[in-house]
């Protein structure tokens, strides 16, 4: 990692567990001074003290992304820090049914976390960036991105925004040098997904990789997929299959991994 242009300071949003904390440890030797964000506080700290164990420092703060004031929160502790890496990781989906009979407040919350919790960071750290002519955007996207799925249709729809926003943004910043890039994830073994009872199976991949690799490609944007697990020759297969079969094969693949209740 290149801490001249990415330093001294990173924001790690979803910074607590899985590849944030994977994230946060590999930046932590790297040099790099941390503000980790997350909801929960016990894995919060338990990370900051990881990463504080390389000798570099970290503010934490347990944040809701969603929340109206998030953003001034945020800003209150880092405003006196440069902030050179921006990483959004947050963005695990909060429901899980078919559209109509769901909870339309859950339904914003995704939307809310994938998209102007997401758009508030990067106008934020990004324009910063751009006036100091450095910097890099991490964001991470998910290969629900690339097609329309059953019972989460509303997650998919989120991440789709994220990536093409994205797009535009590389554009934007790097004639300034500024480094933006989705970087599009398949299937990873996290403790949230643990949670909700996914099947993992034997291609999915592992936080420690999978953070690994998004911090090799932080300058290849617009959009990065992920290699691990034949990531690139997934994207390109959905993008061009007819949509019914991509849609219900989603559908299907959705009720063997025993989620969101619809084992028949």
């Amino acid at each position: 990692m290149d801490r001249e242009k990415y330093g001294p300071w990173a924001v790690v949003a979803g910074g607590s567990e899985g590849v944030g904390s994977e994230l946060a440890g590999m930046l932590a030797r790297e040099g790099f001074n941390l503000v980790l964000l997350a909801r929960k506080t016990g894995p919060l700290e338990e990370t900051a003290e990881r990463a504080r164990g390389a000798g570099v420092e970290v503010r934490t703060l347990a944040l809701d992304l969603t929340a109206p004031d998030m953003l001034r929160r945020l800003t209150r502790t880092t405003d006196d820090i440069e902030v050179g890496l921006l990483i959004y990781n947050a963005g695990a989906n909060h429901y899980g049914a078919p559209f109509v009979e769901g909870d339309l407040e859950s339904f914003q919350t995704v939307v809310t976390l994938n998209t102007t919790a997401r758009l508030a960071l990067c106008h934020h750290f990004g324009g910063r960036m751009r006036e100091r002519g450095r910097g890099g955007i991490l964001l991470f996207g998910s290969f629900a991105t690339y097609n329309g799925s059953p019972f989460i249709s509303v997650y998919n729809a989120s991440k789709a925004f994220s990536r093409i926003f994205a797009e535009g943004l590389w554009y934007e910043l790097a004639p300034y040098g500024v480094d933006v890039v989705e970087f599009v994830i398949g299937a990873m073994r996290t403790p949230a997904m643990k949670a909700r009872g996914m099947k993992f199976g034997p291609g999915t991949a592992e936080p420690e990789d999978i953070a690994r690799e998004a911090l090799a490609h932080i300058s290849d944007g617009p959009v990065y997929n992920s290699e691990i697990g034949g990531g690139l020759e997934t994207a390109k297969a959905l993008s061009a299959w007819p949509r019914g079969p991509v849609v219900q094969a989603a559908g299907e693949s959705l009720k063997q991994l025993g989620l969101y209740g619809l084992d028949e």
